[in-house]
């Protein structure tokens, strides 16, 4: 494999607005996730941009920024089109799809979602951790990812993705967390993919793929970065960083 690390950011996030430009310590939360992203030493990282100020604080940061058009409907169109302006000759062959506001994120997870794409049968790899809690199950906001995890493998095939607490019954509930390494042809095919069925009714994009009869692996990791989404969530990131 020769991945990319892409990592789609926009200013329009409606519970904190500016949020990439947030700053944690001595740098903009965006310069978080590209030193993060570095940190991991899977491949040359750049991030996606939707505004041209996102782009000045990466480049002011060292890293590399890419113009997209600021109306795509997702961050994968976002790393789609800015993979289409950094590599026409197709050097890369995975894709992975890093958002833009996970400080927390251990780097070797980066390495981790790569983990299922060792196995040809397999088109996007993610990420789950365990749920703790009743609570947190049955919360919409948190994704729960259909798996079985046979005795000992750590890489299973993900059936489905809801917001509700499935599968039923005695066991354990498994959080999707929203990173993904696409193999090229599947990101260039779920793009160019309608909106499915089942992706409107959960609002869940990853369901496109699944319709689609693409197959995504799950590798499980141990415990979950938090997502920064309201004003609360970027004073405990401050408090964890510093």
């Amino acid at each position: 494999m020769t991945p990319i690390v892409l990592i789609p950011a926009r200013m329009g996030s409606t519970r904190l607005p500016g949020k990439p430009l947030a700053m944690i310590g001595d740098a903009p939360m965006i310069v978080h996730m590209l030193r993060l992203g570095l940190a991991a030493g899977v491949g040359p990282v750049a991030v996606a941009c939707a505004e041209e100020e996102i782009a000045e604080a990466v480049r002011a940061g060292g890293g590399t920024a890419v113009m997209t058009a600021p109306d795509l409907p997702s961050g994968s169109d976002r790393v789609h089109a800015a993979l289409q302006a950094l590599d026409r000759e197709g050097r890369y062959d995975v894709v992975i799809n890093l958002q833009g506001d996970f400080p927390t994120l251990d780097p070797i997870l980066l390495q981790r979602v790569l983990a299922p794409l060792e196995d040809p049968a397999f088109d996007v790899g993610t990420l789950v951790v365990p749920v703790e809690s009743a609570e947190e199950g049955a919360k919409s906001s948190v994704v729960k990812a259909v798996c079985a995890f046979p005795d000992g493998a750590d890489i299973t095939p993900a059936l489905y993705f809801s917001r509700q607490p499935v599968p039923w019954g005695p066991g354990p509930l498994w959080h999707h967390l929203g990173v993904y390494a696409y193999r090229r042809a599947a990101l260039d095919r779920f793009v160019a993919l309608p909106e499915s069925p089942l992706e409107k009714r959960e609002s869940l994009e990853q369901l496109r793929l699944l319709e689609a009869g693409m197959r995504i692996g799950v590798t499980r990791a141990p415990a979950a970065p938090f997502g920064v989404d309201t004003p609360e969530d970027l004073e405990r990131a401050r408090r964890i960083l510093a």
